[in-house]
């Protein structure tokens, strides 16, 4: 299957063949500004992992259960991503981006205002829900935006959301640090004004979505059998899922626990190791961003390859490294393993047309799901050998991406046909 052909198998059950049209200047302003929503949302998502030293201070908790608040934050958007996309592949709503913000600033408010262990619990089940509603349904409606390039299409909604996870350190250290936890609560009115742009979004997406289901039945049983008949469906997405892990694991180790890996290490005051966080979720973004227009141009198996498995010779030199030199190599780690975020989702879109919701939902919630569990397991193992002994470890993990081997040639750049 060429990928030059891939927009119009891409239009399966709920989601139209886009037309010329849709890479003109209305297009481009959809995809900006889901790339604004998903900077407020993954900026006030990451606030939770974020501000874990001030929770740990103040509820007196251990490693444990420190990273099983992360844990309940992820793992409730990784059940629910897949279980969302499915269901509105079948039945999509316009009004579904603006439901997640809502809930999202219900769950900020809890976490603001949270007065026991359980309620913060309770609050990172919340903001999960609102990210297993927001992801695939911004993945949908940047699809319809797409024209062409579904590579750059994708990788701009995905860079919002890593510029937003990455204000999320300077927001601990400059409002929360100085505030305290109920500074949380106050950033819910970000999340109902990103719910009134999302109101918008869902009225450009209506007609999307109407054109959508009258060719839905028809589009899908094509991109069934077209699917059964080029490609083992089943094998690819196993493999995606695993480079996923490799890639969401390893990052979970620096996101959760590299400031408090700066501040035993090299005795880093937690604003500067905020700061330190900062610029490695940066170079995710950046990272993120030009990864996009490279699957475009070069295929997305080249860029899945060389970023997850070049990422390798730095993270085992990351353990051993100064503190300046771990800040110039984790900035390395990051620019190189997020280049293959936007593509490793193309590539399954184009193994599995029709079920962009689907797709998008599992691998946006494996993705959390990994994290999740990486986040209570290294909890778990910083409690039991130490902080140095786990970074050690974890340095090894994106050998895994030597898996990519595995994945057929489903296409080439847009740029070389």
């Amino acid at each position: 299957m060429s990928v030059q052909s891939e927009p119009s198998q891409a239009g399966g059950a709920a989601h139209p063949a886009p037309s010329p049209a849709l890479a003109t200047a209305p297009a481009q302003l959809i995809l900006w500004t889901m790339c604004f929503a998903h900077f407020l949302n993954d900026m006030l998502q990451s606030l939770l992992p974020a501000v874990l030293p001030v929770l740990k201070d103040a509820y007196q908790l251990n490693f444990t259960q420190t990273s099983l608040i992360v844990a309940a934050f992820m793992a409730s958007a990784s059940l629910l991503q897949p279980v969302v996309g499915a269901v509105t592949d079948k039945r999509p709503s316009p009004w579904a981006l603006a439901a997640a913000m809502i809930v999202l600033a219900i769950g900020m408010l809890l976490l603001g205002f949270a007065a026991s262990y359980a309620a913060i619990l309770f609050a990172a089940v919340m903001i999960g829900l609102a990210s297993a509603i927001f992801h695939p349904e911004g993945a949908r409606v940047c699809r319809y935006a797409a024209g062409n390039q579904p590579g750059r299409a994708q990788s701009t909604f995905q860079v919002g959301g890593n510029f937003g996870q990455a204000s999320g350190p300077l927001l601990a250290a400059f409002v929360v640090v100085p505030f305290g936890q109920s500074g949380i609560g106050w950033f819910s009115s970000v999340a109902v004004f990103a719910a009134a742009l999302m109101i918008w979004i869902g009225l450009w997406s209506r007609p999307h979505i109407a054109a959508a289901q009258l060719k839905s039945t028809q589009k899908a049983a094509g991109a069934r059998v077209q699917t059964k008949a080029h490609h083992k469906v089943g094998m690819i997405i196993t493999v995606l899922l695993v480079l996923t892990f490799a890639k969401n694991f390893y990052s979970t180790s620096i996101t959760t626990f590299y400031t408090f890996y700066l501040m035993e290490k090299f005795a880093v005051s937690l604003r500067d190791a905020q700061l330190y966080l900062f610029l490695f979720m940066g170079s995710v973004a950046a990272g993120v961003y030009f990864g996009g227009p490279l699957g475009d141009r070069f295929g997305s198996k080249l860029i899945i390859w060389i970023s997850i498995l070049g990422a390798l010779p730095f993270s085992l030199m990351l353990p051993y490294a100064s503190l300046f030199w771990s800040a110039v190599l984790t900035v390395i780690i990051g620019f190189i393993t997020s280049a293959s975020m936007s593509q490793i989702i193309v590539y399954a879109m184009e193994a599995m047309p029709g079920r962009i919701g689907f797709v998008a939902g599992l691998f946006f919630g494996f993705a959390f799901g990994m994290a999740g569990l990486g986040a209570a397991a290294l909890g778990y193992m910083i409690d039991s050998v130490g902080l140095d002994m786990v970074y050690k470890i974890c340095s090894f993990l994106p050998a895994i991406g030597l898996a990519a081997i595995l994945l057929p040639d489903i296409g080439r750049g847009r740029g070389a046909n």
